[in-house]
């Protein structure tokens, strides 16, 4: 009998393979040397650990929901986040304190080289949505991550979590819930808006930014790098949010497109504070001693996301799709 959730996607080396095989029923788990010799960024870890981590989300259509708990999975998956998260301590190291790494975050530079600044000056339509494509793993899904925290928390950094999430839920009205906007936007597109759709077309380095939120959600010992990696989503986001509301209507993405950046515009320019004050000036009023984490999530969030931008400007500047799987042009009106 099968369960909801997406189709298990394509294999890309033996990690994913092995765990593939036994979410299926159909082989063995890896064994601990292959996850010692994977690639940690690489797309096969990336993929065995994303698919271990989307059991805590909605599943696999193939897949018993019990195996959400499977103790030799967690084994294995514990063995490859082991890995993933030493690559991080060592490659996203760069502050020593929380105000140190914040700093960066709230000066916007002159003359901006990233993936946002390029879609609002030159970004062309299949680009666009080539990055809707890649975003739609997390945004469809859109503060579900963050909210493995909450428990975790109290006090003000509770309330104040609680509030910005109760935001990107749609403050309690279903078609306001930034998922069901991003949903919208990726109509507007010509995408398909099925959860998971295009899992097997998305780069690695897309995997790395949806699998850290998930490896620091997941964990109580890394709330305070996941209060950090939330701070740095809702102080970049206003800005970044502003470029790509104007690359959407330079390119003519759709009134539905437009919205959901225009929204987090505003609600981000508010998030912002809330975050910065209540959650993470809460959370070091109670826990002082998670100030290395909450810089070092600040960090690691600000890594994995100039991997991935690197990766979408060196495919496109030269011309060349950033997907496994080019897109097919699957609305009418996109020529």
């Amino acid at each position: 009998m099968e369960h909801e959730g997406p189709r298990l996607p394509t294999p890309r080396g033996p990690l994913s393979r092995g765990v593939d095989a036994y979410l299926r029923g159909a082989g063995r788990l890896p064994r601990l040397e292959e996850v010692a010799r994977a690639e940690v960024y690489g797309d096969d870890l990336q993929l065995a650990l994303y698919l271990c981590y989307e059991l805590h989300y909605r599943g696999f259509a193939e897949v018993p929901p019990e195996r959400e708990w499977d103790p030799d999975l967690l084994r294995i998956r514990a063995a490859m986040e082991q890995r993933f998260l030493s690559a991080l301590r060592t490659d996203a190291h760069v502050h020593e304190s929380v105000d140190e790494a914040l700093a960066g975050l709230l000066v916007e530079p002159v003359e901006g080289t990233g993936v946002t600044h390029f879609l609002r000056a030159e970004g062309e339509l299949w680009q666009v949505r080539e990055y809707a494509a890649q975003r739609s793993l997390y945004h469809l899904k859109e503060a579900d991550p963050h909210a493995w925290v909450l428990p975790r928390l109290w006090g003000r950094a509770k309330a104040g979590m609680a509030a910005v999430e109760f935001d990107e839920w749609g403050g309690g009205r279903a078609e306001r819930v930034h998922a069901a906007l991003f949903a919208d936007l990726m109509t507007d597109l010509g995408l398909e808006t099925t959860y998971g759709r295009y899992l097997d077309a998305t780069s690695a380095e897309a995997l790395v930014t949806v699998n850290m939120m998930s490896l620091f959600g997941l964990h109580r010992a890394l709330r305070g790098a996941l209060v950090g990696h939330f701070a740095t989503v809702e102080i970049t986001s206003s800005p970044g949010s502003r470029r790509l509301a104007e690359a959407m209507r330079r390119t003519g993405a759709g009134p539905a497109a437009e919205h959901f950046y225009d929204e987090h515009v505003e609600a981000d320019a508010v998030h912002e504070q809330v975050v910065r004050h209540d959650v993470i000036g809460g959370l070091l009023e109670q826990e002082p001693q998670l100030a290395p984490d909450v810089a070092f999530g600040i960090d690691a969030t600000e890594f994995v996301e100039e991997r991935f931008g690197a990766r979408l400007l060196t495919d496109w500047r030269a011309s060349r799709s950033s997907l496994r799987t080019p897109l097919a042009l699957e609305a009418a009106h996109i020529s």
